[in-house]
């Protein structure tokens, strides 16, 4: 979700839930943080001896702390030789104490880590956390995960460069955004589910017509984030994939002020123009809006997957998810905004990288897929395999599985810079609102993206 941070603690609560204690972590003295792991790599666990290996994370909420208790308990039973201790905090604790406990003396060996720049970037600059590429290619892990999903936790050894370079952390799930859609409200205006972009938007037009009283998109728009899910999957219609990475990864020599973004800003201005979205979305917040098109308000609400759980207890089979149909040139190639849970990282003092990596792997493989699936969460590879516990949920599955196999994710834009989370929330309202225009607000992002990426990017 965007904006990230905000997303990501809205999905933790707050709790402390350990295998043995909540703690700082490790009492080993810490050697010096270097660039790469020590020595040979090292993948039977079993026979690593004796090891305590500190976990931080921030699973503490349903179908989370289900999945990484099932998973503790079977890594410890598999390898009895390394014992777990688990801090487990909420997402704002987690990331406040990750960043004083890596540059003390006991940082926890492996955690996990919001993989924006002003986090992970900021880690891999300080040298704080290990670069997993001997690991990935040890266990595989650069087979498995493809590209378009191992760009969200990789950078330059520098910091500078997101979205390319070497990897540093492995996320768990996934997360897409799409479209839900009411079959029901199309079935009764006789229309089906749109497969490219041009019947998507001939089918609002219709819904328009046969349903005056309500807007055909739902938007609550009073927090300012939950447009640029909007805009994204608009923009990945007419814009590029590798530009719409390079922006939204904030790397040097993009810009916005395009004609291709010129046209997906305007399709916002007109989706308001012609009352697919209403004008009135700035003052509806987040909640109230998805929670009105579940009760029936509209018929399609643009969002993503992490909704999936919430809609499923409420919408039965009227509702399902697809992805952001593409134009009818584009054959078929699926692109939308999207991305990855909170990744894992190893400390780059941790005494005990190879336990770290061998952890990591076992939360990460195929039975684990399997394992979060059953949870309700969103396996980030091997999605489309897995069966899911309802058919909403079922749909996203193989919704997500699709775009991971075409390399269709492109990031979130808020990604690109520090500020840009609240450069382009406040910039899409006054868009929707019609106090800019689409030249002044595409200068707007151009002003925050081409000052912080010509500097670090």
């Amino acid at each position: 979700m965007s904006r990230s941070l905000a997303r990501l603690a809205a999905l933790a609560g707050i709790g402390c839930l350990a295998l043995t204690a909540c703690a700082p972590g490790s009492n080993s003295s810490a050697p010096e943080a270097d660039s790469t792991p020590s020595g040979e790599v090292r993948t039977d666990a079993a026979a690593l001896g004796e090891v305590t290996l500190t976990v931080w994370d921030q699973e503490v909420r349903g179908g989370q702390a289900a999945q990484i208790t099932k998973l503790n308990d079977e890594f410890q039973k598999k390898y009895p030789n390394i014992t777990l201790k688990r801090v487990s905090r909420s997402f704002d604790d987690l990331n406040k104490t990750v960043k004083l406990a890596l540059s003390g003396d006991n940082p926890p060996d492996v955690f996990q880590t919001n993989n924006g720049r002003s986090d992970m970037g900021t880690f891999v600059k300080g040298r704080l956390i290990l670069p997993l590429d001997p690991y990935a290619q040890a266990y595989g892990w650069d087979k498995r995960y493809p590209q378009s999903v191992r760009q969200y936790s990789s950078y330059s050894p520098d910091g500078k460069t997101f979205g390319t370079g070497t990897l540093y952390g492995m996320p768990q799930v996934g997360e897409v955004v799409g479209v839900y859609v009411n079959r029901e409200h199309l079935k009764e205006a006789g229309l089906s589910t749109p497969k490219t972009w041009e019947e998507f938007e001939a089918s609002m037009a219709t819904l328009r017509s046969k349903r005056p009283n309500e807007s055909p998109l739902v938007l609550g728009n009073l927090d300012k984030w939950p447009a640029v899910h909007v805009f994204g999957p608009i923009q990945a219609q007419h814009v590029a994939p590798d530009t719409v990475q390079q922006l939204g990864f904030g790397q040097r020599g993009g810009s916005w002020q395009t004609s291709e973004n010129t046209k997906a800003a305007q399709t916002v201005v007109d989706w308001v123009d012609k009352g697919y979205l209403s004008p009135k979305a700035n003052g509806l917040g987040y909640d109230p809006a998805w929670q009105s098109f579940a009760k029936g308000s509209g018929t399609y609400l643009m969002a993503g997957t992490w909704l999936a759980p919430d809609l499923a207890k409420t919408t039965k089979d009227d509702v399902t998810f697809i992805l952001p149909p593409p134009p009818s040139s584009a054959g078929g190639k699926v692109v939308s905004t999207g991305g990855t849970g909170i990744p894992w990282a190893i400390s780059a003092k941790s005494k005990n990288p190879d336990a770290a990596a061998a952890y990591i792997d076992f939360i990460t493989n195929s039975a684990a897929m399997k394992t979060l699936a059953e949870t309700g969460n969103l396996p980030v590879v091997e999605t489309a395999a897995q069966k899911a516990p309802d058919a909403l949920t079922q749909d996203v599955f193989t919704a997500f599985g699709s775009i991971v196999d075409q390399n269709g994710l492109v990031p979130y834009l808020d990604y690109a810079t520090p500020t840009m989370g609240d450069t382009i929330g406040a910039a899409l309202q006054d868009l929707i609102a019609g106090k800019k225009t689409p030249d002044q607000f595409l200068e707007t992002l151009q002003k925050d993206y081409g000052t912080y990426s010509e500097k670090n990017g």
